[in-house]
């Protein structure tokens, strides 16, 4: 995707011209539990690409988070927005692909293809649909980011009722219940990426981290299958973690590169003893990926010896979405008994997720 300088971006609060950037989104900063204090409101954090669709003069205009456009990846969406009501609006929500009863993150990233015949093709296939959970300016171009979340809540929910049935629009739940939304944290995973917190009375802060999010953190027990030296380094950068599934074959599904300073040496000594072996059976990293560098594909096979375990916040695709934090070695566990089937028994049926992918109506 080219690329948007944020120089060349309007001013973090101003809604933007036609043909411009949109503002930048509001961001969230990691925190460990939900607030309990009066005056939250909690939502859902979905996991697809955030975007901002704007329409102004006519003109549709889909940006990820980071400036980039996103329309030439979503013609689908572009054609869904430019049908809605109003002239001058900018949505903020999620870009998300329902594949069966959740949503796909390996299905977006397929979307990301210089070929636009198969980027329309896939639109037709596995259409995107577009998750809303806040409206910086309305159909009228009427900035409301100065406006308390209620406020723009209020007139995002009316929006989503102007707009009527539209199949690729969905309107993001939310709740003021701490309750409900520990429940959906505790069901996290898959296409439920976590729970947002915002104040109610909050302006829409452009660029800051203005929200709360908090994920579930699980661990798992991983074959270290190989590693990486660390950029212009000799010493170990980050351990290359794996799963084996039914038949034996050890998959590649993560990486962790928090191995403190003081151990990199003696352990980069324990991993080349160990060089030489088949390394990962099944899947190997470095494969396709949106990602990938020319350091994807260089990394040492080893032994399947070690056994260490992580922390991890998001599996989706049998692998972990982020890096894993290392928490302690397993000598005292066997290779073979570090199986999928700790990754599985997460899963669950997610209703919230049910509701957003199948076509109910867009306001209770």
């Amino acid at each position: 995707m080219a690329d948007t300088s944020r120089s060349s971006r309007p001013d973090r609060g101003a809604v933007p011209e036609p043909g411009l950037s949109p503002l930048e989104p509001m961001e969230a900063r990691q925190v460990d539990r939900l607030p309990d204090t009066p005056g939250w409101q909690f939502e859902p954090k979905w996991d697809g690409f955030r975007c901002l669709a704007s329409k102004g003069a006519g003109k549709v205009e889909l940006y990820a988070k980071s400036g980039k456009p996103l329309g030439r990846y979503f013609p689908e969406i572009v054609s869904l927005v430019a049908g809605l009501p109003g002239d001058g609006f900018v949505l903020d929500g999620e870009l998300a692909i329902p594949v069966g009863d959740t949503l796909s993150f390996d299905a977006l990233q397929l979307r990301l293809h210089p070929a636009e015949s198969r980027v329309r093709r896939l639109a037709v296939e596995t259409p995107a649909i577009l998750i809303l959970f806040d409206i910086p300016s309305d159909e009228n171009g009427r900035d409301l980011t100065s406006m308390p979340l209620t406020e723009r809540r209020a007139a995002l929910e009316r929006f989503v009722r102007r707009a009527g049935r539209t199949g690729g629009i969905r309107l993001s739940p939310c709740t003021r219940s701490r309750d409900e939304a520990n429940a959906w944290l505790k069901n996290a995973g898959g296409a439920l990426d976590g729970v947002i917190a915002k104040r109610i009375n909050g302006a829409y802060e452009a660029g800051e981290r203005a929200m709360l999010k908090v994920k579930r953190i699980r661990s798992a027990d991983c074959v270290v299958g190989g590693f990486r030296y660390g950029t212009g380094s000799r010493l170990v950068g980050s351990l290359l973690l794996g799963l084996y599934d039914d038949d034996g074959k050890l998959h590649h599904v993560g990486f962790s590169s928090t191995i403190a300073a003081a151990e990199r040496r003696t352990l980069t000594e324990k991993l080349e003893a160990l060089k030489g072996g088949p390394g990962f059976t099944g899947r190997a990293p470095g494969g396709p990926s949106r990602w990938s560098t020319e350091r994807s594909v260089e990394w040492e096979k080893l032994r399947p010896e070690l056994v260490v375990e992580v922390s991890y916040d998001h599996v989706g695709g049998d692998r972990f979405r982020h890096g894993t934090k290392l928490i302690r070695w397993r000598p005292d566990k066997a290779p073979r008994q570090c199986t999928f089937e700790q990754l599985q028994r997460e899963a669950r049926p997610q209703k919230l997720v049910s509701e957003m992918v199948g076509a109910r109506a867009n306001v209770p």
